[in-house]
């Protein structure tokens, strides 16, 4: 074990005697005792981690009852949905510095193994890219959804907030009507309610294995969430002595299961930025195209907010990842998990309780899974969540309407200017642009509350999970690094055909070249952070390529 050094080389007495004043016994220092890690992302500002320090409570005593020796350290998260329109630039670079503090932690302490508690959207890949990267036993925690309120038969909750904004600046509804419904979007602990970025990457990391069954849905607030944190303080130890590395469970054929599942579900178009991350950290390679060919393949077969009713609840409620495993049995490939069962075993042995929530392959919502992938002359890739999208404007064409902030476009929305059928563009969002390639779901749900039915919006940047209609994110190459999107100007006719794949301008390779040629970048103010960041993504794609 990688902890040895620290316990029988006479070079490191004065190591243990450090450890010793931290409160470690000298039985705790037997060869035998794993060191475990708890890389703990609990704190009170994010509603989906205000419990992890109880959760960690049960790991130790699971881990300690297995026979190992827990430490625990914090690790920063940050809550998209407050973050957002606010200061989003520094969510997507959290990721890699939460990888990065656990790197520094594990190698630094020489630890055998570690848990990763974690609920939120960034918090959970910067989580399994540190398993990828340092490939010592590793097993993940997530802290489970927040239950909706039901209020007059309606689910309440706090992303309905954003659409709030739209309804406001249309002149629909008042502040103080909408602040009077505060209360009532009012949750508890856990993360939001619907299959947004969080819930969508719980969901990736019980289908790629790296948690234990059920974990991705159970709710915060259940008991049984409890004895998930005990058993899997138990478990890594078991993972430890059995010297089962992440790498044996995150293989190829691992990810294309997780991406299947993804699909199946209709999670979050971050997915497609995450899991090649992830992938890319263990030595597997991910394009972008494999998301389009597995979605083409897969019916989606769940209804879940935003893009459905139910919530996260409910399909716990229906069995849980386990029960879509079960529906997708045919098209899973086998693949171990941390719990030593296969992924096809855990779909065997699972229960489905209710066919509408998660419903047969041969009655889906949608014949094709949540996302898509579209190309042409705007873009050599972009991402849509299809499965949010409503029929009548799958095919849309019309103006382009282009701004540079999220303001702009409110602005243009409470003045009445913004008009059914336009395409509203937003370049310079991307990783090197904005720089931090922010989510965009301030504007997307205005235009949403706004009443909008035939506004489609297009950017460079990214789009939360809550994100529904026609909006198109991740579009390559980013504006700033000479990508088309940054050649659209107003009154441009836009085509997009989500069946087909498409999007594209209406102008001449000649033409978008020359305006290229004459563009005027953005400045924009940089923390130290964000400077680095950009400079990590000049001339390369939102996926380090």
């Amino acid at each position: 074990m990688k902890s040895d050094i620290l316990k029988k080389d006479i070079a490191t007495l004065p190591h243990r005697a450090l450890l010793m004043c931290t409160g470690l016994k000298k039985e705790d220092l037997d060869p035998e005792k794993p060191f475990i890690g708890i890389a703990n992302s609990y704190n009170n500002i994010i509603p989906g981690h205000i419990h992890l320090n109880e959760l960690a409570q049960e790991v130790k005593r699971g881990i300690r009852d297995a026979g190992g020796v827990p430490f625990e350290w914090g690790v920063p998260g940050v809550c998209d949905g407050i973050a957002m329109y606010v200061e989003m630039r520094l969510s997507l670079p959290s990721r890699e510095h939460i990888a990065d503090n656990i790197e520094i932690m594990v190698l630094s302490h020489s630890l055998d193994g570690w848990v990763g508690l974690t609920n939120c959207d960034k918090i959970t890949p910067g989580m399994l890219m540190a398993a990828g990267r340092l490939n010592l036993p590793a097993i993940i925690l997530t802290g489970g959804p927040m239950k909706a309120n039901i209020i007059d038969g309606k689910k309440r909750h706090p992303i309905e907030g954003f659409a709030l904004v739209g309804m406001i600046k249309s002149g629909k509804i008042t502040r103080e009507e909408a602040e009077e419904q505060l209360f009532q979007m009012t949750c508890g602990e856990g993360s939001c309610v619907g299959l947004y970025t969080a819930n969508t990457m719980a969901v990736v990391t019980e289908a790629l294995g790296m948690s234990l069954p059920g974990c991705a849905t159970t709710p915060a607030i259940d008991p049984k969430k409890r004895l998930q944190a005990y058993e899997t303080g138990k478990k890594i130890v078991e993972l430890v002595k059995r010297d089962i590395r992440p790498r044996e469970i995150m293989q190829e054929h691992a990810f294309e299961n997780a991406i299947r599942v993804d699909m199946a579900m209709g999670g979050s178009t971050n997915t497609v930025l995450h899991i090649p991350a992830i992938a890319k950290e263990a030595g597997v390679d991910i394009p972008v195209e494999l998301f389009d060919r597995i979605s083409r393949e897969t019916p989606n077969l769940c209804s879940i907010i935003p893009a459905g009713p139910y919530e996260m609840a409910d399909v716990n409620s229906a069995g849980g990842v386990p029960a879509v495993l079960k529906r997708l049995r045919d098209a899973l490939k086998p693949s171990p998990t941390v719990v030593g069962l296969s992924i096809l075993d855990i779909a065997d042995r699972s229960n489905i309780l209710n066919d509408d929530v998660i419903r047969p392959v041969n009655n889906p919502y949608h014949k094709e899974g949540g996302i898509a992938i579209l190309k042409g002359n705007i873009a050599n890739s972009s991402v849509i969540k299809q499965t949010a999208v409503s029929p009548d404007v799958m095919k849309h064409s019309g103006p382009a309407r282009v701004f540079h902030t999220e303001q702009e476009l409110l602005d243009v929305i409470e003045k009445g200017k913004l008009n059914e059928g336009d395409v509203v563009v937003l370049p310079y969002q991307g990783p090197a642009g904005a720089p931090g390639m922010p989510e965009m779901l301030t504007p997307t749900d205005a235009i949403k509350g706004a009443g909008f039915k035939r506004v489609a919006l297009i950017t460079d940047g990214r789009f939360s999970g809550a994100t529904t209609g026609p909006c198109i994110g991740h579009v390559e190459m980013e504006a700033y690094n000479g990508g088309a999107i940054g050649a659209i100007r107003d009154g441009d006719i836009i085509e997009i055909d989500v069946p087909e794949r498409k999007i594209n301008v209406l102008l001449s390779d000649e033409e978008i070249k020359k305006r290229l040629e004459d563009r005027r970048v953005p400045e924009r103010k940089l923390t130290p952070l964000l400077a680095s960041y950009k400079e990590r993504f000049k001339g390369f794609n939102c996926y380090g390529r």
